[in-house]
């Protein structure tokens, strides 16, 4: 099965917006281009990101250029102790009109409503306020008062999470962590990195990054992302690591070092992310290796190690890259 031809153009369009846009991001952001990657393959999968780092690394600097980049509307919502439902959603409150003094409600838009959501420290609020944003990550609406309002597209959420400092947050549950396509690490900067990023934030103000691609293409690459052909033996790749990771599974790394595995969830995203990545790319259909790609933040947050792999300092990224090279 081949794409038509529109979409084969429509690949290689793509794929020179996705060298524009790495450049352009480049201007403001030095290294990180794999976590780059791994967001832009997020959203136009039509996935979201938890993102975990420690302070100082960029992380809404990053976000922030990737919606200019894109023209998207950005909307960041610093996560609270005290933070309501309805500071995230909207709330509705009474207008009056002076003409006729007339009184009815009036629904204020809350900060969710944009492209690009940077849910700052989202660990740190309690669960009913992570719930309401975990719906309209789900539904793409939020429904207020009864009556529901449709979110704009694309609409990608970045939740983040500081792992240093854990007093006083609310973990996330498994089944909310697997609303997140990936679960990506920033890491430190190398030291050459780091130098270039003094150089460029110490002195004068550098080369602002441009905007190159609109909402209304994003949204038809998303589409395009479900055309995209995959051949069997890639989504029988897919779908192997991910039942090889239940419990009772026949690999003993599992029988030992694993109390729950991952969902159904985790294959749709696995085969979602690699033909994404080929696409952007510029290849028609995706092979093994870009499952093999994405495998480690599509299923780090949905493998739960039980008190032996902890005992024994194994965690699950370490038994997704043994069960990569296995299957």
């Amino acid at each position: 099965m081949k794409l038509p031809a529109d979409e084969v153009e429509l690949v290689k369009e793509l794929n020179r917006y996705y060298k524009e846009i790495k450049k352009e991001i480049g201007k403001v952001i030095v290294g990180q281009e794999q976590v780059v990657d791994q967001l832009l393959i997020s959203l136009l999968s039509r996935g979201h990101c938890l993102l975990v780092g420690v302070p100082g690394l960029a992380k809404t600097l990053l976000i922030k250029t990737v919606a200019e980049v894109i023209a998207l509307k950005f909307g960041r919502i610093q996560f609270t102790p005290d933070l309501m439902p309805s500071d995230i959603t909207g709330t509705e409150i009474i207008d009056e009109d002076p003409a006729t003094g007339r009184r009815q409600f009036r629904f204020i838009q809350g900060p969710v409503f944009a492209n690009i959501i940077l849910a700052d420290e989202i660990n740190r609020t309690p669960p009913k306020t992570q719930a309401a944003l975990l719906e309209a990550m789900q539904e793409h609406r939020v429904t207020v008062a009864g009556k529901t309002y449709q979110l704009e597209e694309p609409f990608f959420v970045l939740a983040t999470q500081n792992p240093i400092e854990q007093e006083g947050t609310y973990s996330l549950p498994e089944a909310q962590l697997d609303r997140f396509m990936f679960n990506l690490w920033l890491d430190y900067p190398s030291l050459e990195e780091e130098r270039e990023i003094v150089k460029s934030t110490t002195g004068r103000a550098g080369e602002k990054p441009k905007a190159v691609i609109d909402a209304e293409s994003i949204v038809t690459f998303q589409n395009l992302v479900r055309m995209v052909p995959v051949a069997d033996n890639v989504i029988d790749y897919a779908t192997k690591v991910v039942h090889a990771t239940r419990k009772g599974s026949d690999n003993k790394l599992i029988k030992d070092y694993v109390r729950w595995g991952a969902g159904p969830r985790a294959s749709q995203y696995l085969i979602l992310a690699a033909k994404t990545k080929a696409v952007l790319e510029g290849r028609y259909t995706p092979d093994i290796d870009d499952v093999k790609a994405v495998l480690v933040p599509v299923l780090r947050h949905r493998i739960i190690v039980n008190f032996n792999a902890e005992a024994e300092g194994i965690g699950s990224e370490y038994i997704i890259r043994q069960l990569a090279d296995m299957i």
